[in-house]
């Protein structure tokens, strides 16, 4: 602990962090004090009673949104259009080969994938934003013409949705940290002291417990010593790598020799993070947030909104998991690239051959860490779901989610910290 205030204050004394940490703190505070600025023209109470019919689907985005959604923020949609956009765009990219061709073209192909990605963010946010306009259209304000207010409600949604976007672009391009994944950190945060509370009156209202209060915080003090024990798992295993021996032939360069040493090849445990949680719920969304926006009342819409108690949604949820998990290293992870970088350096696998065989090798072997990947984030986002569903504590269903979210975010923040740390010749407190 000590080292790691000793790092911060080291942080703080190197300018160019010191400024980039501000920032982020001041793009948070900027964040912060949107979700608590009310959309115009609409009634809070209507949009409450909207919120509760949309049940799991509401309490999530009321969740990543710092509870802007349930108090009727003109951030209310959150980055939730955003992560969508960057699904389709994600898909899209293997679908069409204009876009595949963009992706390889380094920053200047990125670039203009981000803006393509924005216009989506903006057609979704437009969408919702309409939608909950004309759901809410009763609660709209009867001071003013029913089209005027309508729109109010759609340009204050909309505007909110595509702010939240550039604050995170902002936290990117200027601050520490990754902008989408730290928004979304500073919503589950800004949540948490509401749900020791919470977890409080569902034991004290267990029968079991006679409503006992020595009892009941008991319950609590077990609860959160459990979570403890998760992040101890997260972190361990998001520290966690594969090192591949790698060795260097001699090269005789002049007069000097160069090569010929040992090291080794890292390959993360968990290679993705948080993405596939937060990609395989905002999937799972889809369908329920579509029956109810529409305002549906069918079978079909009703087995949507009820989702979240099938037993199916947590089917569903491991395997979109476990879908994103490989997508995601499929473009990311290149066991080809490296195979070639390693030949071109001279480098090699010990008892593998160079080319396509060192290829294969790691490919199988990233393959093996995508599966142990997989099985732990099901085990950590839906152990807390069935505890929840067993001992009747709802409240405690985003509780995996958001301790693999929270834990990735963090370690994120850290890693680049000390990396700019280590440039400078600080001893960091990961060492």
């Amino acid at each position: 602990m000590g080292e790691m205030f000793q790092t911060l204050r080291n942080a703080f004394r190197v300018e160019d962090i010191r400024k980039k940490v501000l920032f982020t703190l001041f793009i948070i505070l900027v964040f912060r004090l949107g979700t608590a600025m009310p959309v115009p023209a609409i009634d809070t109470a209507s949009f409450t009673e909207l919120f509760n019919r949309f049940g799991q689907l509401g309490q999530f985005m009321d969740i990543i949104s710092g509870g802007a959604f349930k108090s009727v923020s003109i951030l209310a949609l959150g980055i939730s259009p955003y992560i969508n956009a960057s699904i389709i765009m994600q898909l899209l990219t293997f679908a069409i080969p204009a876009l595949e061709r963009l992706q390889k073209e380094g920053d200047a192909g990125q670039k203009k994938i981000q803006k393509i990605t924005r216009l989506v963010t903006l057609g979704i946010a437009l969408v919702m934003s309409i939608s909950y306009a004309l759901l809410t259209q009763e609660a709209t304000s009867a001071n003013m013409p029913r089209f005027l207010s309508l729109l109010i409600v759609v340009l204050s949604f909309t505007a909110g949705a595509m702010f939240v976007m550039w604050l995170g672009e902002m936290i990117d391009e200027k601050g520490i940290g990754n902008g989408i994944s730290l928004i979304i950190f500073t919503g589950i945060v800004s949540r948490l002291p509401s749900y020791i509370p919470l977890l409080f009156s569902y034991f004290q209202g267990w029968r079991i417990l006679g409503g006992s209060f020595l009892l009941a915080l008991l319950g609590v003090i077990v609860v959160v010593a459990f979570f403890v024990a998760i992040i101890a798992l997260v972190v361990f295993v998001q520290s966690a790598e594969r090192r591949i021996p790698i060795q260097y032939a001699k090269r005789v360069v002049g007069r000097k020799v160069y090569g010929g040493q040992g090291t080794y090849l890292p390959i993360k445990v968990n290679q993705s993070g948080v993405l596939p949680v937060i990609f395989a719920m905002s999937l799972l969304m889809v369908g329920p947030t579509i029956a109810s926006l529409t305002g549906s009342t069918g079978t079909i819409a009703s087995w949507f909104l009820t989702l979240d108690q099938n037993p199916l949604y947590y089917v569903f949820y491991a395997i979109l998991i476990l879908v994103f998990v490989f997508f995601y290293s499929t473009i990311s992870f290149n066991p080809i690239d490296i195979a070639n970088n390693l030949q071109k350096n001279g480098g090699y696998i010990l008892g593998i051959r160079p080319g396509r065989p060192t290829s294969e090798f790691i490919g199988r072997t990233a393959r093996r860490l995508n599966w142990f990947e997989a099985l732990f984030l099901m085990v950590i986002v839906l152990l807390p779901s069935v505890m929840g569903l067993i001992t009747n504590t709802q409240g405690i269903w985003f509780g995996g989610t958001a301790v693999i979210i929270l834990v990735g975010v963090s370690m994120d923040i850290v890693n680049q910290m000390e990396a700019q740390l280590l440039m400078r010749h600080y001893k960091g407190f990961l060492d």
